[in-house]
């Protein structure tokens, strides 16, 4: 069992736990008990139809205040600004406060790696690219495997951050 660190209205939860390398993978636990790490190209497929519904510059603003307010360690108050932003979204506010929630672990997970470089600016990429440079899910993604720190570097700087 890993460290839970977030629960759900629904029953569903988040925790970190042993991935493939270390102890920083995000999986998500059902109310059904099914236990999985959320993959890029499943949030990116939810922030994809959310952004068609409620716009993408409004999802996009509400996942930049989150990466603004991710270190590298959990805080329960970045969880109540989640929970904030989400109540918006009406009846899809659950799925965005999981998907919110799971990007901010993630990003977290990223700012632990040992030595990075880039740290949470990947997710950001991904996300930017998905939403305002028409990349597919797949696309956005999976684009920069293979590609070395200095070039996602500077692809990030390019966009601002």
């Amino acid at each position: 069992m890993g460290q839970h660190i977030k629960e759900f209205r629904d029953g569903s939860f988040l925790e970190y736990d042993r991935g493939s390398f270390d102890d920083w993978c995000v999986y998500l636990t059902e109310p059904n008990g099914s236990r999985k790490p959320p993959r890029d190209i499943d949030y990116f497929s939810q922030i994809q139809e959310l952004a068609g519904k409620y716009g993408a510059q409004a999802v996009y603003a509400d996942y930049v205040a989150v990466y603004d307010l991710t270190g590298k360690r959990v805080d329960g108050h970045v969880f109540s600004a989640i929970a904030g932003a989400s109540s918006k979204y009406g009846t899809d506010s659950l799925e965005v406060e999981k998907i919110l929630s799971i990007l901010y672990m993630a990003m977290i997970s990223e700012e632990q790696k040992k030595y990075t470089r880039l740290g949470k600016r990947i997710k950001r990429l991904g996300i930017h690219k998905l939403l305002f440079e028409d990349a597919t899910v797949r696309e956005a993604a999976n684009f920069m495997r293979g590609m070395g720190w200095r070039d996602i570097a500077h692809l990030c700087e390019e966009r601002g951050f």
